[in-house]
């Protein structure tokens, strides 16, 4: 980080000034243009996306693992054309690794080499030289508001349930007026406001304060239908006869008492290794070789094994033959 190039950080209290970059122009425009990247998003998430691109707000995503949250922002990222900065959050997380710290052996080498070279230097002088743009390390949250950007990037914040409750309030600066103030050089605002994506998959409450300055969207597991679609975009060489079996399995799955539900990353992942394994369709020998790709704990792994394993393919087959996929 501290080889980060050194760009120009202008302080602006100007207006913000709207992106050059084609928003969608309606709901349907973002579910299209969203697919067309291969992501299948809801009706209901498509239009939160749309409003919050629209009206220039945070995206807060919430819901299970492995749902499509961050890549609902990597998606935006290409569908706009934009930079995607990830600051992905971790326990401990602070200013320093979020946003900003000085370079301080920088400063220090400065220092010395100063003493002596500019008698006539006050201290005030030389303080304010130090503590300039030039020593300045920027993270992830100063890089997505930088002015001197030429376009405007995706912020994406993830997993932020994962970070201190004290990091939040760090944030409501960032989200309210897309500006940092730091205490030795002033405040520093976006000249256009980047879009902004916050993920979190529950583990802990996020603050009301956060959520307020945010539009808010669950992400709930897809329909049967709804996956069944994603993975044949996702995955297409995979036989429709397999997939609809992979997928109706996986929702069933997600009817017991798992530890951690397979999420949508799982059923692509899952399909893509046994397509490595040349199946056709499911057996219960075939799922039990493969649960690990599936699931990632084992008492999870325990429940599913053996005899479970079979007994849920032939629920699963039974459902299939009743909606009129298999004879």
């Amino acid at each position: 980080m501290h080889g980060t190039p050194s760009v120009s950080l202008r302080l602006s209290s100007r207006p913000f000034t709207h992106s050059r970059m084609t928003f969608p122009s309606s709901i349907d425009d973002t579910q299209q243009r969203l697919q067309a990247l291969d992501y299948v998003p809801s009706r209901e998430l498509a239009a939160t996306v749309f409003l919050a691109l629209k009206l220039q707000r945070p995206l807060f995503l919430e819901g299970e693992p492995g749902t499509g949250k961050t890549e609902i922002a990597k998606v935006l990222a290409q569908m706009l054309g934009r930079p995607l900065i990830r600051l992905q959050c971790y326990e401990g997380l602070d200013m320093a690794g979020a946003a900003y710290e000085w370079n301080y052996a920088r400063q220090m080498m400065a220092i010395k080499l100063g003493e002596g070279s500019a008698p006539g230097l006050n201290t005030e002088a030389r303080a304010q030289e130090l503590f300039s743009e030039r020593y300045l390390i920027k993270r992830a949250l100063l890089q997505a508001i930088d002015p001197s950007q030429p376009v405007a990037p995706v912020l994406l914040i993830d997993e932020l349930d994962r970070a201190d409750e004290p990091f939040e309030a760090f944030l409501l600066e960032v989200l309210s007026d897309y500006q940092i103030t730091i205490p030795e050089l002033g405040t520093i605002r976006a000249a256009t406001p980047p879009i902004v994506v916050l993920t979190s998959n529950r583990t802990r409450e996020i603050h009301d304060a956060v959520k307020r300055r945010c539009l808010y969207h669950w992400v709930d597991f897809p329909t049967l239908q709804r996956e069944l679609v994603i993975l044949e975009r996702r995955v297409p060489d995979a036989p429709k006869a397999l997939a609809r079996e992979i997928v109706a399995f996986i929702h069933r799955l997600r009817q017991l008492d798992l530890y951690k539900l397979p999420g949508v990353a799982e059923t692509i992942e899952w399909t893509r290794a046994l397509l490595a394994l040349d199946a056709v369709v499911l057996d219960p020998e075939l799922i039990s070789q493969t649960l690990g790709v599936l699931l990632k704990y084992q008492d999870d792994i325990a429940k599913v094994s053996g005899s479970e394993a079979s007994k849920l393919l032939n629920e699963v087959r039974d459902t299939l033959r009743a909606a009129g996929f298999m004879g």
